[in-house]
């Protein structure tokens, strides 16, 4: 895409943006609201389209609209013309792989010999042009280059063949990368989670309804209570109100994204056993052992550094402040030609706090640097203001490698650490030091093995074969 048509968010949007979330309701009354609500709660996982496919009792029915869950469903629920029924799935989209437009939106849907099939999936499907190629051969069309359009239709020949549990297996057997899903087959749910376990994929229930989210604020909002994570390499059949696993096929190892902690998943959220809140304010702790500085005040960028800024200055009894307001406000914005216009677009959104700022030692925190873009324009705009020093502080360790499992980072000339050290990122920010939290300070963060992470983003190995890059352990299936 050019780029000075890409749709930008001068703050967020140089993160690494995460690919997808998907929502399942298997209830005993009319479940559109509810998968509306849901896509709401998780609209920061993905705003470049939504969708539902909803089980009428005879069909499934589906509807996607571009945009904001709110700006695109509301023409639909003002006509009252939305799809009815009481067993459907919801899907957020952001693209990091095939086309952009509503066409590639979620969820697919297909109709086959056995009935209606619907999926939402959020991950990435690192063999799909293999899968794509081979259906072809075989005579199967496709619409997109969407990768969950080739997971829907491999799933249906197997399952054709061999029967929901033995093709749904067979078909995971194929499968290689990343995917959290919600499949609708007619009257029945399943929840399928890749072997490794990459995405985060959780089991509540509210009332009647049982829910699949890909977080746990979703059941939340919807007064529900979590029953558990659906576990790596799970699938779990839902039918008349009944949660039954179908099989597990386990990996030599878990390889829970690091991001979802850092960055992706909303505060609230609890996944798989850890509160994503707990996390990001032990992140702060450590960056505040590792990497003290004398200053007059910590300030985050807004919001994705707050809780990681609060507790770095707790930690040193520093004073806190909220030096950046955010325009909550300002629309989205396009990408600009010069750097003038661009500066103006990062001012349109923050605005320093003259009277925190002015002629004090700051330490700015967030939770990382991708580009590092963004970062020096915060950085000169703070300079502006008056501060006399800024420190700036990262609550992860460097990004230095792709990710191949959902998110947008595809690239290694993307990345401002790679081949760098700290002196040389802070003078190219326009900083007075910089410094980033360690693997072993991220790790104990998150509390979880490091074993049980993927940190292919930060060490350029990874859990699963990919052509040209490290696999840091070999690892083979097992039912």
């Amino acid at each position: 895409m050019d780029s000075q048509l890409q749709d930008y968010d001068p703050i967020n949007g140089l993160k690494p943006s995460e690919n997808c979330a998907v929502i399942g309701i298997y209830g005993n009354d009319t479940v559109f609201f509810k998968i509306y609500t849901s896509l709401r709660t998780l609209q920061h996982r993905g705003q470049e389209a939504s969708g539902v496919a909803i089980f009428d009792g005879e069909k499934i029915n589906a509807l996607k609209v571009d945009g904001l869950v709110y700006e695109g469903f509301r023409p639909y629920i003002e006509k009252e013309i939305v799809p009815k029924g009481n067993i459907g799935i919801g899907h957020n989209r952001y693209s990091t792989a095939g086309i952009k437009n509503i066409t590639g939106a979620g969820p697919f849907l297909i109709s086959t010999a056995m009935g209606d099939m619907a999926i939402s999936h959020n991950g990435e499907i690192t063999n799909y042009q293999s899968l794509r190629d081979e259906l072809k051969e075989q005579g199967v069309p496709f619409v997109t280059t969407n990768d969950t359009e080739v997971m829907l239709n491999l799933l249906a020949r197997t399952i054709r063949q061999k029967g929901i549990k033995n093709g749904i297996r067979s078909s995971m057997e194929m499968l290689q990368g990343s995917y959290s899903a919600v499949l609708m087959i007619g009257e029945k749910m399943y929840a399928m989670r890749d072997p490794k376990g990459f995405r985060p994929l959780i089991l509540g229930k509210a009332g009647n309804d049982i829910i699949i989210s890909s977080e746990s604020a979703a059941i939340d909002v919807l007064g529900g209570a979590i029953v558990r994570d659906v576990q790596p390499g799970e699938v779990v059949e839902i039918y008349n109100g009944d949660i039954n696993t179908l099989f597990i096929m386990r990996s030599q190892r878990i390889s829970h994204c690091m991001f979802e902690y850092v960055y992706f998943a909303r505060p609230d959220s609890i996944i798989d056993g850890v509160e994503v809140y707990n996390s990001r304010y032990r992140l702060g702790v450590n960056l505040a052992k590792e990497a003290p500085v004398e200053a007059d005040v910590v300030i985050p960028v807004p919001d994705s550094g707050r809780t990681q800024a609060l507790s770095y200055a707790a930690e040193l009894k520093m004073e806190y402040s909220e030096g950046l307001f955010k325009n909550r406000y300002s629309e989205r914005t396009f990408i600009m030609p010069g750097n003038k216009e661009r500066d103006s677009a990062v001012k349109l959104k923050l605005n320093p706090i003259k009277s925190v700022v002015q002629g004090k030692r700051i330490v700015l925190v967030d939770d990382s640097i991708v580009r590092g873009t963004t970062m020096k324009r915060i950085v000169a705009l703070l300079s502006s203001f008056g501060a006399k020093e800024i420190h700036v502080r990262i609550a992860s360790p460097k990004i230095v490698a792709p990710c191949y499992f959902g998110v947008d980072m595809k690239t290694r000339d993307q990345f401002i650490a790679l081949n760098k050290s700290d002196d040389q990122i802070s003078k190219e920010v326009g900083a007075d030091s910089l410094a980033y939290l360690s693997i072993e300070g991220l790790v104990n963060s998150i509390g979880m093995p490091k074993k049980s992470l993927c940190l292919g983003c930060l060490t350029g190995e990874y859990p699963v074969k990919i052509a040209g890059e490290k696999e840091d352990i070999q690892t083979t299936l097992e039912l």
